[in-house]
């Protein structure tokens, strides 16, 4: 006998949690981006840096971005590894700040050593650093 689900069938029984990185939620505006690096707080638990800006002029609740510094790594492959382990560090946590942010924000995440740590452990830094920034924003 064979089954044959498919996802759409099962969707109603999944409860649905959005672990998504759309393209509206990336953070692509220079002057967002400028209002961000002028006006911007910050808060940080090594070797993670956040900083963030209220952005009223967007409809969408979260705008994010992510750097890695060419100063700690030189070649683009290392770069670019660490910035697609920041973006899901984001995707897999963003849940935690959408519940607790009433205002549209413009927030870019900063990846700050040249330590090379494991996914594991920046995964675990991000979630506390999402926790001070949502202690921040309730201040």
């Amino acid at each position: 006998m064979r089954f044959c689900f498919s996802y759409l069938s099962l969707q109603p029984l999944i409860k649905k949690m959005d672990f998504s990185y759309p393209k509206n939620e990336k953070l692509k505006s220079k002057t967002t981006i400028d209002l961000l690096f002028s006006e911007g707080k910050s808060v940080s638990k090594y070797p993670l840096r956040l900083v963030f800006v209220e952005n009223p002029y967007d409809t969408e609740i979260l705008k994010f971005g992510v750097s890695v510094s060419k100063k700690y790594f030189k070649k683009a492959v290392d770069r670019n590894y660490y910035k697609r382990v920041l973006r899901e560090c984001y995707r897999l946590n963003k849940h935690l700040l959408l519940k607790n942010v009433e205002k549209n924000y413009a927030i870019m995440f900063f990846y700050q050593t040249k330590d090379r740590l494991p996914y594991s452990e920046i995964h675990q830094k991000t979630v506390v650093l999402f926790e001070k920034f949502i202690a921040e924003i309730k201040k």
